[in-house]
Order: structure tokens, then sequence, then C-alpha cells
């Protein structure tokens, strides 16, 4: 038996019973993930601190007493801030779309700026996302997750914000928050033929749209993943370079600071979106396959706290906050193996940003707090709060 298990409920809020309750198993392989990082930033800045790696640890540093500190934090207020975070993060997209205070960066206008600071509202969406679904099916019966008219609802907290983070254009956090709403919608119990409705739409609907819905630059990316050979120089160069990365480095890489591709400056956003190229050129199969397992292991751990939830809320958030990260990996895994378009989705944790750390922080944060509160139970009320 565990020690909440052993403990009387009032005992269960002790501060030093609490502590004791977070998963350190996660939180371990969390550091060693953004440590790999750092050690990446530090090496393809030539063996510097500057201008990368210690921008990221100190991030993470901050971040993660954050997270530890959410951990401690009873689920009832993730609960009651569902609705208002999405609400809000959605008034800031909102503003990026109506008002001069959207700032375009990279081709996308995704990004507010704030004058003393630029945020990406994207990337919080999809925690607004998660907290909004779970608040929804937790006060809703497994009949009406299965198939409902009310499925309108998830299905309207899905598709506004995917709809205008896509018209950004920011392609890359609209399929992540698209993806992440499809997961937590199946994980609640949709209906078998609703999903394979979906799917078959889905496969009908992306050639009309990469032909008539996407950007010059997003079309293109896609005909070059296609064939990254038809322009190597221009539009394929990410994925050619990222390639050769990937087979140079071998069985064993070549070692720690010596890739050619990260050092010589051939590989592009070789901080961010390409950095898992990197690691797979310096430390070979052995060490990228190392890397994937940490994740692995990050995400079955995550899954399993979730089942421990016996609330519906906290089972269906901590699933959702570890979907969204799973998604992360996927996409960035395909996208530097040639396997998907490049959309600038980075590798979490891994890749330098603050705004994409921020965000997988505060989900695990979330996800600690309900291994925390495992034995809580919260109201089936359908307003507000």
């Amino acid at each position: 038996m565990t020690a909440s298990a052993l403990t009387r409920p009032g005992e269960r809020d002790r501060l030093s019973v609490k502590i004791a309750q977070i998963d350190w198993n996660l939180v371990g392989l969390l550091c060693i993930i953004a440590g790999t990082g750092t050690a990446m930033l530090y090496s393809i800045a030539g063996g510097s601190w500057e201008p990368w790696a210690f921008d990221h640890i100190t991030r993470f540093g901050a971040m993660l007493v954050i997270m530890l500190g959410l951990a401690l934090m009873h689920p009832k207020w993730w609960f009651r801030a569902a609705y208002p975070l999405y609400g809000f993060v959605l008034f800031l997209v909102l503003l990026i779309e109506f008002t001069p205070l959207g700032y375009t960066a990279g081709g996308a206008k995704n990004w507010l700026n704030l004058g003393f600071i630029r945020i990406q509202p994207a990337e919080f969406m999809k925690l607004g996302l998660v907290l909004a679904l779970a608040r929804w099916y937790h006060s809703h019966t497994a009949k009406e997750a299965r198939w409902s008219w009310k499925l309108i609802f998830p299905a309207a907290i899905v598709g506004v914000p995917f709809i205008l983070v896509a018209k950004q254009p920011d392609l890359g956090s609209a399929m992540v928050i698209g993806l992440t709403g499809a997961a937590i919608m199946f994980m609640a119990g949709l209906s078998w033929r609703i999903i394979v409705a979906g799917l078959v739409a889905a496969v009908a609907f992306v050639p009309p749209f990469i032909m008539f819905g996407m950007h010059d630059y997003q079309r293109n990316r896609v005909l070059t993943f296609l064939d990254p050979s038809k322009d190597p120089s221009g539009t394929g160069y990410n994925i050619i370079q990222s390639k050769i990365a990937l087979g140079s480095g071998g069985f064993l890489g070549r070692g720690y600071g010596l890739g050619s591709q990260s050092q010589l400056d051939f590989l592009p956003e070789r901080e961010t979106d390409f950095i898992f190229s990197t690691v797979a050129e310096e430390f070979g199969f052995i060490g990228s396959f190392t890397l994937l397992a940490c994740y692995l292991a990050v995400i079955v751990i995550a899954l399993r706290i979730a089942s421990l939830s016996h609330s519906h809320f906290g089972r269906i958030a901590a699933a959702g906050m570890v979907s969204f990260f799973a998604i992360f990996v996927l996409i960035n895994g395909a996208m530097v193996m040639g396997m998907a378009p490049v959309v600038g989705v980075p590798m979490p944790l891994l890749s330098y940003g603050g705004s994409s750390m921020m965000t997988v922080m505060i989900g695990f944060g979330m996800v600690l707090s309900t291994r925390v509160h495992r034995y809580a139970e919260l109201p089936k009320g359908q307003g507000l709060f």
C-alpha cells in the first residue's frame, strides 16, 4: 500500500506527505532530457554557454521550481480555473487576429506584442484546451461522451482555436491543438463510428486543403517533404541536411562536439526544430535511442498517474497533458527523419525556447498534482465553478 493509502485523509494535506507523493522518477527523467538539451546547445555553440545553453538551463531551473509548486496545488484549483483560463487564452489569440498587437515572425502572425514582452498564446492554448475538455467531460456521462448532440461543445472547444491558429498561419501549433483535442475525445470514450467517419473526412479533406487552403510556402513544405530532391538548395534543404546528420552519426556517433553538420552550420534551426538531428549525429543510434526511451518512460509514467486518479477530471487532464507532450515528440521526430513536413514543432525540453518549455512544465505540474492528490474527489456541477 502507498503512503497516502496508509494515512488518514486529513494527514494527506501535510506538506511533508505531499512532497513524498511527488513522482520523483518522472521529475528525474524531465531533468535528464532538459540536461541533454543544455549539453547539445553548449555543443552547437562551439563549447559556449552563450547564446543558448545558459538561458535553457536557467529557464528549466525556474520552471522546475514552479512545476513542483504546482504539484502541491489541489486539483480543485485546476478544475475551477479550466474555463476561465481557456477563455482568457482564446481572448489573447483573438487579440492577435483583430488588433495591432499581433506580431509577425517567421512568416506567421502568431505572437502578441505587449511592449515589454512578446508571448505566443497558441502555446498556452494547449493547456487551456486540455483543462477545458477535462472539465466538460468530468460533468458529463459516458453515454454523452460516446455520442450525443452535446459533443458539439467539446468539438467547438477544439475547433475554434484550431481555426484561429491555423489562420495565423501556425500550422504546427494548429496540428498539436487538433490532435490533442482528438486524443482527449478518444480517451473520453468517443464512439468508434465518429472516429472512423472523422478519419475518412480528414483523408478526403487533406488534398484540397493542401492545394487551396494553404499559403504558398506551406504548400511548398508539403511538396518538398514528398520529394526533397526537387529543390535541394531551397525548400528541400532542411530535410536533406537533417537526414545527412542522422545518417552520419552511425551507431555510436561522431562524438560530443564533433558533429560536422551542426558545428559547421549546415544544419538549419539546429538549436530548435532540428536539435534531435544533432543528438543523432554526435551520439549515433545509441544516443538517440536512449533519449527516445527517456521520452517513452515519461509518457508511460504520466499515463499511469492519470489512471490512478479517483476523479474523472484528474484522469482526463493528466492524460491530455501527456498527449500533447507525446504529440510534440512524434511530430518533431517524424519531421527530422523526413517522415513529415517541416512545421516548426520543437522537441519538448530538448529544443531551445521559453514558451514551449513553460507549457510543458506547467502541464507536468498538473500531472504531478494528479499524482499527489489522486484520492481527491471533485464535484460534478456543470457551471463555471
